[in-house]
């Protein structure tokens, strides 16, 4: 079931990245949490996993020179001051400019990270702005239900919030697994590094 989420979230973020559209304004309106800012060194998130004991994992996919992917998360229970199980950042040249906090819990029901997820919808509209619908939709395959849920807000063209949620319903062993996850992007300033790397 962890690899259909997988492929979901996946799915979910690049359906988000593909359909979503906004207007100008000062980059500085959405930064990435954790004390981060775009442009960080991967090494501040290490010393951060560091200080608090997390583990750390390293990605160099060979397809895409220039891109390392962090992923940190605890042994057990969630990140520190928070009720997420993960945190991955994205760099490109050394530099961060995608970060994503992913919400699961497995001691939890699928109704009780329902409500986390509604929770944290409500406090980024207080804090951001109203977040468009996405996508809702429903599939079912296999024997799984698969349902997801997804909202954005733009603020800056080109600087994108996103927030996913998929739950799996396992039909036959009757039981339901749900996470969400919610991104941080500048894409501005990819296409920035991404020029940058491509110089001599």
């Amino acid at each position: 079931m962890r690899g259909r989420f997988h492929h979901w979230a996946w799915l979910a973020g690049i359906f988000l990245l593909l359909t979503v559209a906004g207007q100008s304004a000062d980059q500085s309106v959405l930064a990435p949490p954790f004390g981060l800012h775009w442009g960080d060194s991967p090494e501040k998130l290490i010393a951060w996993a560091s200080r608090h004991a997390l583990d750390v994992t390293i990605s160099l996919p060979g397809d895409q020179p220039g891109l390392r992917v962090l992923r940190i998360e605890p042994r057990k229970g969630f990140l520190p001051d928070t009720k997420a199980g993960a945190v991955e950042g994205r760099f490109l040249g050394g530099k961060l400019y995608e970060l994503t906090v992913h919400y699961f819990d497995r001691e939890a029901s699928a109704d009780l990270m329902e409500s986390r997820f509604a929770e944290l919808r409500k406090q980024l509209v207080t804090e951001h702005g109203p977040l468009l619908t996405n996508q809702q939709q429903r599939l079912v395959e296999d024997q799984f239900v698969t349902r997801t849920q997804s909202f954005h807000r733009e603020p800056v063209k080109g600087l994108f919030l996103l927030l996913a949620y998929t739950e799996v319903e396992d039909l036959l062993r009757k039981s339901r697994d749900a996470r969400f996850s919610l991104i941080y992007r500048n894409d501005n300033y990819r296409k920035e590094l991404l020029e940058e790397l491509k110089k001599p």
